[in-house]
């Protein structure tokens, strides 16, 4: 390559991300972005796109399972949900999402609101928690007709994967402190392969610290700040989570495994007033679902958060 023509590395996650001096950004990690679907032809599901705010380019992709001739099955609950990616990586519109997203809607038959968030480093956190709350609150307003016509706030839920289930954590613990349009409650949170920290003695969490610290260097605390390890000393206590039940998944070969536990552990022990349940599956890695759908694992996965999010 041209030297003229060579960029400087400023910040660099081998076979993740790179970040040059000039401020450009290359993301290495991640699937292409596939556009939404009027009918996938395997699950049926209808998907669009929408835009929350012009301001932010706060966007997201709507699910909606194929409709009957039964009133009353044609009302869903609904699910507002975050995807995974190291707050820096991935998309709602990747085409890991949107195969991930149709199955989990035909499945649970379940309206689904996939949330575009803002991405560091060009957003630092909190960017993504600010954009999630008001996609949250947006959701409430019933901004779509989908949602309007079809969707059952009395079933309102959260959910994520990995940095995703990060921002279900945050989300759920803000809605103590402030209210979700017109008081608009959240009945139930899923935390999958949740990314939380509070053992930076553990070896194979390096890279885990190096990206928080990456993509929210002003945290409070750093990377003991209550944002990613709710467990720390003078963290809020995790009865305020503001919700009534709450389902965490781990994996077994996952390096986040143990702290995804203990969080469940605490939040048992907290004097949180609903349902606490963990569901394990022990041969697998970090969002091994996502990645891998069709596995006779990941179809396990699929059922526990079907049954969690039904009515």
């Amino acid at each position: 390559m041209d030297s003229s023509t060579t960029k400087e590395v400023k910040v660099e996650f081998p076979g993740l991300i790179k970040v040059f001096t000039d401020g450009t950004v290359e993301r290495i990690f991640g699937s292409p972005h596939v556009p939404s679907t009027p009918e996938d032809p395997e699950t049926h599901v209808s998907s669009k796109d929408i835009t929350i705010s012009i301001d932010t380019g706060l966007s997201a992709r709507l699910y909606l399972p194929k409709l009957t001739n039964d009133y009353q099955n044609n009302h869903f609950p609904i699910l507002v949900y975050f995807h995974g990616g190291g707050f820096c990586l991935e998309s709602a519109f990747s085409v890991l999402d949107h195969r991930y997203m149709n199955i989990l809607a035909s499945r649970a038959r379940v309206l689904i609101v996939s949330v575009e968030y803002r991405l560091a480093p060009e957003y630092l956190l909190p960017a993504a928690y600010q954009d999630c709350w008001e996609a949250l609150n947006w959701t409430a307003s019933l901004g779509d007709p989908w949602l309007a016509n079809h969707g059952d706030l009395n079933w309102l839920f959260i959910g994520g994967d990995s940095a995703g289930a990060n921002i279900v954590h945050n989300i759920a613990m803000r809605a103590d402190r402030d209210t979700i349009y017109h008081g608009v409650k959240i009945l139930g949170a899923f935390l999958s392969h949740p990314y939380f920290l509070d053992d930076k003695d553990d070896p194979h969490l390096e890279l885990p610290y190096k990206i928080w610290e990456f993509v929210y260097p002003n945290a409070t605390n750093g990377s003991n700040s209550f944002m990613i390890n709710p467990m720390a000393d003078g963290a809020p206590s995790l009865s305020g989570l503001r919700c009534s039940r709450v389902l965490v998944i781990v994996a077994g070969k996952d390096e986040l495994r143990d702290s995804g536990v203990r969080y469940y552990e605490a939040v048992k022990t907290s004097g949180f007033e609903g349902k606490i349940e963990l569901f394990q599956v022990k041969e697998e890695g970090h969002c091994f679902h996502a990645f891998n759908p069709d596995t006779s694992n990941a179809k396990l996965v699929f059922d526990r958060l079907a049954s969690f999010l039904q009515k």
